[in-house]
């Protein structure tokens, strides 16, 4: 079960590619209810989701803002059990994003992956995603010092897990990468996060450019709406991306499993089900994406 990145592929143990394809649930501290095993078996058996992400925000009442943090660490933990009961791969997310910049952080980071990479070294289906979307006016240069740090930390108790490292402007500058490498990229790979109906070609050449340098990539997030999560689908620019990720074997990942009254989150409002969901109870957006899904 254990990945490792061969040039820009996640391949296997055998040397073949492999496509990690799956939900995000929304912030734990708003949606706790979804993590568990029927939904996720829901994910796995019906939507043929191999991996699932937990989206554990630091700000906006997350962890690093009021959270109860035993219950946190709770949360993922009984998500990477309930993943490694049903065979898939689930993903550690240090949430960034009302908070801008990885670096005001650090301290915080360095013990909390220190203590996730501690527990979950023998966890071959373990991910760490550490930093999910710098923005602002945060360079590449100080996601690099970030990342610089916390990688040895993960990588003194966990020599082998992969590890996703965000990128600047919401994790679209994908392309500065190979101009200013990590130190330590041994199964590193970089995110990149699309929104069908506001990122199209500028952002596909990016990462396009990004490819072509040699830089592995790996989309952790995306939707078909506009960048605000919410908005009107574009199914043209959607089916564009799709191609993208059949050309390069991209993972991707969509956003997110809540029933948000939003465009992005894949349940209806009305829905109050925690699994076994039936397209009734499943918007636009979680249609379209369960049916890509199933047929990748």
């Amino acid at each position: 079960m254990r990945l490792h990145v061969d040039g820009t592929q996640l391949k296997n143990v055998t040397g073949d590619i492999v496509q990690l394809k799956g939900v995000s649930s929304s912030g734990l501290q708003w949606y706790p209810e979804y993590i568990n095993k029927d939904a996720l078996q829901t994910l796995h058996d019906d939507w043929k989701a191999n991996v699932f992400r937990m989206a554990m925000y630091t700000a906006e009442g997350g962890f690093l803002d009021g959270a109860d943090q035993k219950k946190q660490y709770e949360l993922i933990d009984k998500g990477v059990q309930i993943t490694k009961e049903l065979g898939m791969y689930c993903i550690i997310d240090w949430h960034i994003l009302a908070d801008y910049n990885p670096n005001d952080h650090i301290d915080e980071a360095k013990k909390f992956f220190d203590c996730v990479s501690k527990k979950y070294a023998c966890e071959e289906h373990v991910i760490y995603e550490i930093c999910n979307e710098p923005n602002q006016d945060v360079t590449w240069e100080q996601v690099k010092a970030y990342a610089d740090i916390i990688i040895p930390v993960i990588r003194a108790n966990d020599k082998e897990n992969l590890i996703l490292v965000g990128t600047p402007n919401w994790s679209q500058d994908v392309d500065l990468v190979a101009k200013n490498p990590l130190k330590d990229t041994k199964n590193v790979m970089f995110v990149c996060h699309f929104y069908a109906a506001t990122h199209k070609e500028k952002l596909r050449a990016k990462v396009e450019e990004a490819i072509g340098d040699k830089t592995p990539v790996f989309i952790s997030e995306y939707s078909i709406c506009d960048a605000s999560g919410n908005g009107a689908l574009d199914y043209e620019s959607a089916a564009e991306w799709v191609k993208l990720i059949e050309k390069y074997h991209l993972s991707f990942i969509g956003w997110n499993l809540s029933n948000r009254d939003e465009s992005s989150a894949v349940l209806l409002p009305d829905c109050k089900k925690v699994s076994g969901w039936t397209e009734a109870d499943i918007n636009e957006s979680g249609i379209w994406l369960r049916n890509i899904l199933r047929s990748h």
